[in-house]
């Protein structure tokens, strides 16, 4: 199975989840059996499916035929080059193509001054206004090829200029910019570009993040701290007649290979085998060649040789065109594509299985049980009015005492649940100390006054220091709040259970290790970046402190609000099931009087309030077979792997 039809079944995997989920909704809506936590949880759901996309990362030095690359994996059914892909430099800002039916088909460039600002990429996308936006004729390939090549292009500006906007000017090899014979410097036009474009793949959510070389990664913290290290994978190109030259291997040890950086979905691809394919030389001395190429570029980069793909993308893209097998064998392109559908789509629907399986399999067993509770209610309330059958008032009255006695049990036991709601929100309000974004501001408020009172490189650095270790704390402090509300809930879910048979389960965990990883991640970016020696002693205070916070500071806020949608949806879903069964067993216990009144009062025949009953038991359990059923195929299609060879022609 190729990566598109790798893609395609994946794709279709998550429609047919999202119809179940849908389908499970609207079950529970059908028999009132939904409320607005329930709702949400379902809804978040199937936005995370809506919104699920496969990230993919091409980066390289220029002239590496990234370009090319991509053209040959994903685009080479469109019958043409959709990325232009000539000699020299063909991309000049980080390029994201992507599918958004909400707008026509366009480029969205936005302009390379906004780095003067303090917004991030992130920041600008939620303001269209901030970008030009060229429209893309899809009829067109010329058209299109022309309007392509916005993204190649550069401005003129003077030496000062390019500094302020992050581009290093000079001579020297480390220099970002040369400045020319006339004093001027070439920098890109635009600082990121978006490529709205209705492909297959596109619109089934893949997302090609298309990067510039060395000097342009490196001018975009954004890139590096954001966008690369989220990448479901990223396809590190170099050239198989070069190996891999110093501006390679400073990308990889910088950007993407770093130490104690993940290697797994980290791909290498030698690309432009086809210039070592020598008609004087035998196929297998050519194959020599190229594993000897192939063992040191893995050997320099200290990776498997299983994780380096070489390929002749050019020479692909030629024979997918032209329908020929026999060069598209020798260019070892399906090799690389059998790599990526073979490996990372799996993964990423594995991702998606967790997240998804987890969140549905608690919505499901709480509906399940929140029936069969009515139900047992139901039947117990039913046992009660047939054991009535032919005795007289003093035992109907007897029974009548019996469930009042039970129904002010159950409300002397609330005081315990109202005890709990109460101590529940002070350890509620005691994690947000911790992980709230009130917490965050003040940390970043106290660690920028610092930096810009400093007068000493080492008091920057405790600062940047200090920001890591107080942020690292509460992320760990918080761990452990949220570690001691689940128990106080285990243990009244137990109780409980055991005092009025509220079967209620475990309550679900939340772990906030992944955030502590991300801001393990900053904290080396930063250290490696910012906070060295060299950085101290060659940058002013005021633009080391802007570059901490711009870069830096900005990535951390992220990581905590996410932890705190986390932790809010949390919070509501482990209460949530207490909340409701209480709420259930006091009309049951209501019900079952009053029915048992309404006997003693012989306002209603007993077998009519018998027969009434039994109609219920009826819908009850009409109401668990809707929902296992409707339960089942959501499961059944989360069990289903994109590799299953039945998927693409399943309902």
């Amino acid at each position: 199975m190729t990566l598109a039809q790798q893609f395609a079944a994946y794709s279709k995997w998550r429609t047919q989840l999202s119809a179940g989920l849908e389908a499970f909704r609207k079950c529970l809506s059908e028999n009132e059996l939904s409320d607005a936590q329930t709702e949400l949880r379902i809804r978040q759901l199937l936005e995370k499916l809506r919104e699920d996309r496969l990230n993919v990362a091409f980066v390289a030095e220029f002239s590496r035929g990234k370009s090319e690359l991509i053209n040959a994996i994903f685009f080479a059914d469109y019958g043409n080059r959709m990325l232009p892909s000539t000699a020299g430099r063909t991309t000049m800002c980080p390029t994201e193509l992507m599918y958004d039916p909400g707008k026509p088909p366009g480029i969205e460039l936005l302009p390379i001054q906004t780095r003067e600002s303090n917004s991030s990429i992130s920041d600008y996308k939620r303001f269209p206004d901030e970008w030009k936006v060229v429209p893309l004729n899809t009829k067109s390939a010329e058209s299109m090829q022309e309007a392509l090549r916005s993204v190649s292009e550069v401005v003129r500006v003077s030496p000062d200029i390019a500094e302020k906007l992050g581009f290093a000017s000079g001579n020297s090899e480390s220099s970002v910019v040369r400045v020319a014979e006339d004093g001027m410097v070439e920098i890109p036009h635009w600082r990121h570009a978006i490529i709205n474009f209705p492909h297959p793949l596109l619109k089934q959510g893949l997302v090609i993040l298309d990067t510039p070389g060395l000097n342009a990664i490196g001018a975009e913290p954004e890139l590096t701290l954001s966008l690369l290290p989220n990448a479901h994978a990223v396809l590190f190109i170099l050239a198989a007649d070069t190996g891999v030259t110093q501006s390679d291997l400073a990308i990889w040890n910088e950007h993407i290979g770093a130490p104690g950086g993940r290697k797994k979905g980290r791909i290498v691809v030698l690309n432009k085998i086809d210039s070592m394919w020598d008609e004087l030389k035998s196929e297998d001395e050519i194959n020599a060649e190229i594993t000897r190429q192939t063992n040191s570029c893995a050997w320099t980069l200290d990776l498997p040789t299983s994780q380096i793909f070489p390929v002749s993308a050019q020479k692909a893209l030629v024979a997918k065109i032209n329908k020929d097998a026999s060069l598209l064998k020798r260019s070892r392109l399906p090799d690389l594509e059998s790599a990526l559908s073979g490996e990372l789509i799996p993964a990423k629907q594995e991702i998606i299985h967790e997240n998804t399986d987890a969140e549905f399999a608690d919505i499901y067993l709480r509906m399940h049980s929140l029936v069969e509770s009515r139900l047992t209610g139901l039947r117990e309330q039913l046992g009660e009015l047939t054991e009535l059958r032919g005795k007289n008032k003093g035992v109907v009255e007897y029974m009548m005492g019996k469930v009042r006695i039970e129904k002010e049990e159950f409300e002397a036991g609330l005081q315990r649940y109202y005890a709990l709601r109460s101590v529940f929100s002070q350890l509620t309000n005691k994690l947000f100390d911790h992980l709230g974004l009130d917490a965050l501001r003040l940390l970043t408020s106290t660690t920028r006054e610092t930096m810009l009172e400093a007068t000493f490189s080492k008091t920057l650095s405790d600062a940047m220091k200090n920001f890591f270790s107080v942020a690292r704390d509460n992320l760990i402090k918080s761990d452990g709040e949220i570690g001691e509300i689940r128990t106080m809930m285990e243990a009244m879910y137990r109780k409980f259970s055991v005092e009025h048979g509220l079967n209620l389960g475990a309550p679900s965990n939340l772990s906030l290790l992944r955030y502590q990883k991300d801001i393990e991640r900053l904290e080396f970016w930063c250290d490696t970046h910012l906070n060295t020696m060299f950085q101290l002693m060659t940058h002013q205070k005021n633009k080391l402190t802007q570059k901490f916070f711009e870069e830096v500071a900005t990535q951390v806020r992220r990581a905590f609000e996410r932890a705190n949608r986390d932790a809010e949806s949390w919070l509501k879903a482990i209460m949530a099931p207490m909340e409701t069964r209480v709420r259930e067993h006091q009309i049951q216990l209501k019900r079952r009087l009053e029915s048992i009144k309404r006997i003693h009062q012989a306002t209603d025949t007993l077998e009519d309030r018998i027969n009434e009953l039994l109609h219920v038991e009826n819908n009850f359990v009409s109401q668990i077979q809707s929902i296992e059923k409707v339960g089942q195929d959501v499961q059944r299609i989360l069990k289903v792997s994109v590799s299953h060879r039945n998927l693409l022609s399943a309902a």
